[in-house]
């Protein structure tokens, strides 16, 4: 049986140590099998794989957790530019509804400000070290990053 495409939507949590707040992130892989079922065992071997643990700048150790599959599709088709992934069907939508599905291009995820929420801090205190030292660049309490000059 020749490999197929297959999309897997993986559910993470995050946790800081002390906060009883989480952040959860529903993210996309994409996986090869030949098998449904060997998707299947892919797609959960991806999400235990990102399961990890780290301190952050404040000294709290960050877990991320796997916590299962929210979605997993097959591919039908060949994957290339245009290639369609995957779709949602909905039935009986009112033209009211229909006009809220569609939006304009500054609204799109990809055009759109990020917005910063507030809410646990999940930066891995390592891999902010590493940007200070090899990019003389600093977080600011607010997040954002601005350039330190060396001769300070």
């Amino acid at each position: 049986m020749a490999k197929g495409w297959y999309l897997a939507e993986i559910v993470m949590k995050l946790t800081v140590d002390g906060d009883t707040r989480n952040e959860v992130h529903q993210n996309l892989f994409l996986i090869q099998a030949e098998t449904p079922d060997e998707s299947y065992a892919k797609a959960m071997k991806c999400g235990k794989d990102e399961e990890t643990s780290y301190e952050n700048p404040a000294g709290k150790t960050v877990h991320v957790t796997f916590e299962g599959l929210s979605d997993l599709v097959d591919i039908e088709g060949e994957l290339e530019d245009g290639a369609e992934l995957m779709f949602h069907r909905r039935v009986n939508v009112s033209e009211k509804r229909l006009r809220t599905l569609v939006l304009p291009k500054e609204r799109l995820r990809l055009f759109g400000p990020r917005v910063q929420t507030k809410g646990p801090d999940f930066s891995s205190s390592e891999v902010l070290d590493l940007l200070e030292r090899e990019y003389g660049t600093k977080r600011t309490p607010e997040g954002d990053w601005v350039q330190v000059d060396p001769k300070n």
